[in-house]
């Protein structure tokens, strides 16, 4: 091997991967359709949105392609796309889901005993917004938990899986007939997962995970309704022109 030959290797290892437009606009739909800035249920024209973000309709279509795989748009014949709506009836599948996701990630969890304190932040945090109004923060804020919570187990597909399960949460919070809402008080259930954590028992982990998905369920299912919420009127839709500066030269088409 020559060694211009093992320099362009070398250069080729060291070489950081700059996003592609259509990462970049895939990455603004999703980040819209979580805060609500494209609102469940509407339409998505390709045109009018590719506008809005400053980017040409080839590289849209391709971004948005990646959300319908994902099940964040929905494609309808003859109809174009729209933000996919989870209904209420269907909550209890996504939270089974989550469920197996999040229990998986408490038991590898428990067995490797790594330090906790990214997770005691983040339960702080949620704390802190909830002593506040502000229902999408505290949506925020514990979602946060929750991705962290996988993320701490290792496993990069777990974390794959529970990125596109927590935007399903909040696009099923968006769906909720009644409006956006969370729950005013942090459920004690995350206090005891994070002390059975701490003690290595991945069953009483399970357990509180499991208890904390299982109200949730019935809140959104309105079957339990004893539990102070805060609702929000979410802003008018609204998407901002990506940055210009952060589109590379496939932003064409």
């Amino acid at each position: 091997m020559s060694v211009t030959s093992g320099h362009a290797r070398q250069g080729s290892v060291l070489r950081v991967a700059r996003p592609s437009t259509v990462d970049l606009i895939a990455a603004e739909l999703r980040a819209a359709i979580f805060s609500g800035a494209l609102p469940v249920g509407s339409a998505l024209g390709e045109v009018e949105t590719a506008t809005q973000l400053g980017v040409s309709r080839s590289p849209f279509r391709e971004a948005a392609q990646r959300l319908v795989q994902e099940g964040l748009l929905a494609s309808v014949p003859g109809r174009g796309l729209r933000v996919s709506v989870i209904a209420p009836e269907h909550v209890p599948d996504l939270n089974e889901a989550r469920i197996a996701i999040e229990s998986q990630a408490v038991r590898r969890i428990a067995a490797a005993a790594p330090a906790l304190d990214g997770l005691e932040a983040a339960l702080a945090e949620l704390e802190r917004v909830s002593e506040h109004d502000d229902a999408l923060a505290i949506g925020d804020a514990d979602l946060a938990f929750h991705q962290l919570l996988v993320d701490t187990a290792g496993n990069r597909r777990l974390s794959h899986y529970m990125a596109t399960l927590a935007i399903e949460t909040r696009i099923a919070s968006l769906s909720a007939p009644e409006g956006y809402a969370v729950r005013r008080t942090v459920s004690p259930t995350y206090r005891a997962l994070l002390d059975a954590l701490a003690a290595g028992d991945a069953a009483a982990a399970v357990a509180a995970i499991t208890q904390q998905l299982d109200d949730a369920t019935k809140r959104l299912t309105g079957e339990s309704t004893d539990v102070e919420m805060i609702e929000r009127e979410l802003a008018p839709p609204s998407l901002q022109p990506i940055d210009p500066d952060r589109l590379g030269g496939d932003s064409a088409g």
